[in-house]
């Protein structure tokens, strides 16, 4: 029976241990790159606070009558509207209305950042086939690990604060602004492109004189989704010192205290529905258009 059992046990013989070699590596690249790091890391927190700065100086009631008119503007309806200001009215009586602005500079930051890279990437993967085939599994595999991977290396890169939050956030974010750019652009009608290439329109003009308006419900899309996962990261970077709603659902799932983490997960809820609800609407009216 005992030999059985050291049969079917995998040999240790056979087992790596790569850990200390990739942690090694990422020391290394911190030590040789300290000064470029920083800058990276200033400039985070310079856009980091300007973001957070305006959001603050925004007064509430301005805030919550800017959503009411945006929910209306993309559901032509007033009762949406006012529901969505209600969610963020109720966010401020749970008394979180601070920590929300600081998770929404993270998000939104973090959003504009995932757009910028995402769609030139998704450009560049939807006009080379061997690229697509190069990038395909690298996004699935971006998109499958565990978002808490991510919080690793951001961490030992920049330390622990708003900073690598938002890297990580950028990271785990940006697979689908890219895969949905490149979905769009690639499976634009071929009568349509052609038809502005024999009217004598270049390259650039072919992508975003026909290309992208064609594709920019897909797009659309893509940004979504990239918001919504940039929603669902930046609470989990509270492991890594992101301050927001995050940290006091950490905080108090710490301190197993229920009510405490119940209101700051509403108000994570509430967030997510409203920007889902007005980019689906952005979506349908492009849609229509």
């Amino acid at each position: 029976m005992s030999a059985w059992l050291n049969l079917a046990k995998f040999p240790d013989a056979l087992i790596i241990h790569p850990g200390s070699a990739i942690d090694g590596a990422i020391r290394q690249f911190s030590r040789d790159h300290r000064a470029a790091l920083a800058s990276i890391k200033a400039a985070t927190v310079w856009m980091l606070n300007g973001i957070e700065g305006v959001l603050n100086w925004v007064p509430w009631w301005a805030l919550i009558l800017l959503v009411i008119w945006a929910g209306r503007a993309v559901s032509r309806r007033w009762s949406v509207g006012i529901l969505y200001g209600a969610m963020l009215f109720a966010i401020g009586s749970f008394g979180l209305w601070g920590l929300m602005i600081q998770t929404l500079s993270i998000v939104i930051l973090s959003v504009a950042l995932a757009l910028l890279f995402g769609f030139p990437l998704g450009v560049m993967v939807a006009s080379s086939r061997r690229l697509e085939v190069a990038a395909r599994p690298v996004m699935d595999f971006m998109q499958t690990i565990p978002s808490f991977v991510y919080l690793i290396p951001a961490a030992m890169l920049f330390s622990v604060g708003k900073t690598p939050a938002v890297i990580a956030t950028l990271i785990y974010a940006i697979v689908p602004m890219v895969r949905m750019t490149s979905h769009g652009i690639r499976h634009v009608d071929r009568e349509v492109v052609e038809a502005g290439a024999a009217f004598g329109s270049t390259r650039m003009q072919l992508l975003f004189m026909v290309q992208v308006p064609q594709a920019l419900p897909t797009i659309m899309t893509g940004v979504n989704q990239t918001i919504m996962m940039a929603m669902g990261m930046v609470v989990t970077c509270a492991l890594i010192g992101a301050n927001g709603l995050g940290m006091e659902i950490l905080v108090a799932t710490n301190r197993t205290e229920m009510a405490r983490a119940l209101m700051p997960g509403i108000a994570v809820v509430f967030v997510a529905i409203i920007l889902d609800r007005l980019t689906q609407g952005l979506i349908k009216k492009g849609e229509r258009r």
